[in-house]
C-alpha cells in the first residue's frame, strides 16, 4: 500500500504518494566523522538520526564508544541509543524491528530518517530485510563451543569458523565471541555455511547511502586522537563504575574495543600505554573489516571526501537533489 509524506525540504506544500519512503544511509569507517556530518545536516534538512551502531545500544558505555553527547543529540532526535543495560543481548532481529518501527515514525511525522552507523550486518538488516537463519539454540552445542573458547582463546575459535566459512568469518569481529558462537551453532546443526543462510527481501525503503571517506594516514592519526581522547576523559572510570556495578567483564558488551583493554589496566595487568598500543591495532583491523562491508567500488555508495571544508553543502546538494528525482 502506498504511503503519503510531505517532503517539506523540497516544497513545504508538496504531498506526494510513494510506495517506498525515503531512507539515507551513512557509512565509513570508524572515527571518519559520520556523527558529526550526520548531525549538520539532519538540521539543516529536518531529518532524526536512528543508530545502527550496536556499540551505543547500551547505557553507561559512553566515552568507550565515542557515544554522541547530550549536546549532539539535544542538537537532533537520535534514536536506538541506550536502549538496553550492557548484561542485555540486544539480537539482530529485535534491533531490526525496532529500527522499522521508529522510521515508520519518523515519517509519520513528516522527517527524514537518517540511518548511520558503522556495523554492516545491522545496516543490512534494516535496508536488504535481512533475516537471521531460523535454527534453534542447541545449548549442549554451544556449551561445548563455549568451553573450547575458555580452553583455546576467542582468536582460535574465530579461526575454526574461517576455516569452514570464510565469508562469515571476514564480517564476524573475532572479539563478537556470541555472533562467532552463534554461526557455529547453526553451521553445525544444519550442515551448511552460516554465510550462505540469511534470508533477504527486496528492500522496503527507496536508499540513498552516503558514504565517508579519509585518507588512510589521515583516518588512523583521528583512531589514534579518539583514543587518547578517551582516557583524558575518564574512560579509566567509565569502566570501573562499570564493574562496580556488577557487569561482569566477560559480558559480550565488555568485548568492545577499548573495553577489554581497559579492564586489564583497572586490574594493574597492563599500563595505559599498553592498552592504547592494542586499541589501536584492533582499531586498525576493525577499519579494515569495515571497508569490507562498504566498498569504495560500490556504485551504490556515493562516496564524499569527509576532510574537505566544503563538504557538508556538497552531501546538502546531493541528498536534495535526489529527493527531487525520487518524487518526479
Amino acid at each position: 500500500m502506498a504511503s503519503l509524506i510531505a517532503l517539506q525540504i523540497i516544497s513545504p506544500i508538496i504531498i506526494i504518494e510513494m510506495s517506498k519512503l525515503p531512507l539515507i544511509l551513512w557509512v565509513g569507517p570508524t572515527a571518519v566523522g559520520k556523527t558529526e556530518l550526520a548531525i549538520q545536516l539532519a538540521e539543516k534538512l529536518k531529518a532524526e538520526i536512528v543508530s545502527a551502531d550496536s556499540r551505543l545500544f547500551y547505557r553507561g558505555m559512553d566515552i568507550g564508544t565515542a557515544k554522541p553527547t547530550l549536546a549532539e543529540r539535544a542538537r537532533v532526535p537520535h534514536h536506538l541509543i541506550d536502549i538496553a543495560n550492557p548484561d542485555e543481548v540486544l539480537s539482530l532481529a529485535v534491533f531490526q524491528q525496532k529500527a522499522h518501527e521508529i522510521i515508520a515514525d519518523i515519517h509519520t511525522r513528516n522527517k527524514l530518517p537518517f540511518l548511520v552507523g558503522g556495523t554492516g550486518q545491522y545496516m543490512r538488516a534494516v535496508t536488504q530485510g535481512w533475516s537471521p537463519p531460523e535454527v534453534e539454540p542447541d545449548e549442549r552445542l554451544r556449551a561445548a563451543l563455549e568451553k573450547m573458547k575458555e580452553e583455546r582463546g576467542i582468536y582460535w575459535l574465530h579461526a575454526k569458523l574461517g576455516l569452514i566459512d570464510a565469508d562469515a568469518a571476514e564480517k564476524i569481529d573475532a572479539r563478537n565471541v556470541r555472533r562467532t558462537i552463534r554461526a557455529l551453532e547453526v553451521i553445525f546443526s544444519t550442515g551448511r555455511k552460516f554465510s550462505e543462510q540469511r534470508s533477504q527481501i527486496t528492500s522496503p525503503y527507496s536508499l540513498l547511502t552516503i558514504g565517508l571517506k579519509r585518507p588512510r594516514a589521515e583516518l588512523y592519526a583521528r583512531v589514534d586522537a579518539r583514543i587518547d581522547a578517551m582516557f583524558e576523559n575518564g574512560f579509566l572510570e567509565e569502566v570501573r563504575g562499570l564493574l562496580a556495578q556488577g557487569y561482569d567483564e566477560n559480558l559480550p558488551t565488555m568485548s568492545a574495543i577499548g573495553y577489554r583493554e581497559a579492564v586489564r589496566v583497572v586490574k594493574g595487568q597492563w599500563t595505559v600505554e599498553q592498552a592504547k598500543v592494542e586499541m589501536r591495532r584492533v582499531t586498525r583491523v576493525f577499519v579494515r573489516r569495515q571497508a569490507n562491508w562498504f566498498k569504495e567500488s560500490d556504485e551504490k555508495i556515493h562516496w564524499f571526501e569527509a576532510g574537505q571544508t566544503d563538504v557538508a553543502p556538497q552531501i546538502e546538494e546531493h541528498i536534495r537533489n535526489w529527493l527531487k528525482e525520487i518524487v518526479l
